[in-house]
């Protein structure tokens, strides 16, 4: 009975405003990217270090390039809530002090993201601002391949809470709900990590992430 009162108001919308029916669109978006992960890393303070580090020491994390999904949900026209699903892998390097020495190797990350968008309808093409906010969530961590002849024997990095702005532009092609779109994200979010020589703690050292996250990929709006 739901069903068949919702198709009939629905056929009463149609016959009213036939022109508004053709351009109405679903509440739902479904996003599939590839996505270019470009993260910063650089030490923004050294808390602990019995190991004698070179005071210029400084590093920086490898960029990664992962598929992605996204997934949105429409609450009117140009409001709509949005959140990702992928897993990047990221090695930290020494870039001074210790020039190319490995230091953390597969940090694998799931940036647990939401973000909430504002939509401009500028015909074929819909661009789009957002902002929100992410959940950095490291599930695996090894020690660098420099680290372990020192005797280190686990290394890990902070889960952290961080904030996200976002714009980007979807482009619909024909009408039925698919299209192309182009995505950029900026993270601010840290993380603390943490070289352990059996049960003592040898190293800790705070880091600047701050990736962009540069997508493009297909959409399918229904």
């Amino acid at each position: 009975m739901k069903l068949l009162t919702t198709a009939a108001f629905a056929a009463l919308a149609v016959l009213a405003c036939p022109a508004q029916a053709q351009d109405a669109q679903g509440d739902f978006q479904i996003k599939l990217l590839g996505t270019g992960v470009l993260p910063d890393g650089a030490i923004t303070s050294v808390n602990t270090d019995i190991v004698g580090l070179p005071a210029d020491t400084q590093t920086e994390a490898s960029d990664a390039f992962v598929p992605t999904l996204a997934a949105e949900y429409f609450v009117s026209d140009n409001l709509s809530i949005e959140t990702i699903c992928c897993l990047t892998r990221h090695d930290v390097d020494a870039v001074s002090g210790l020039p190319g020495a490995e230091l953390v190797s597969n940090g694998t990350l799931i940036p647990a993201t939401f973000t909430a968008k504002y939509h401009f309808d500028l015909g074929d093409v819909e661009p789009y601002v957002g902002a929100g906010a992410t959940y950095f969530w490291w599930i695996d961590v090894e020690p660098g391949a420099a680290t372990i002849p020192l005797g280190v024997t686990e290394t890990t990095l902070s889960d952290e809470v961080g904030f996200v702005l976002q714009a980007g532009a979807d482009i619909p092609i024909g009408d039925n709900g698919f299209g192309i779109t182009v995505d950029a994200k900026r993270y601010f979010v840290d993380t603390t990590a943490r070289w352990y020589v059996g049960d003592t703690l040898a190293i800790e050292t705070e880091h600047e992430l701050d990736p962009w996250v540069i997508s493009a990929g297909v959409s399918f709006r229904f």
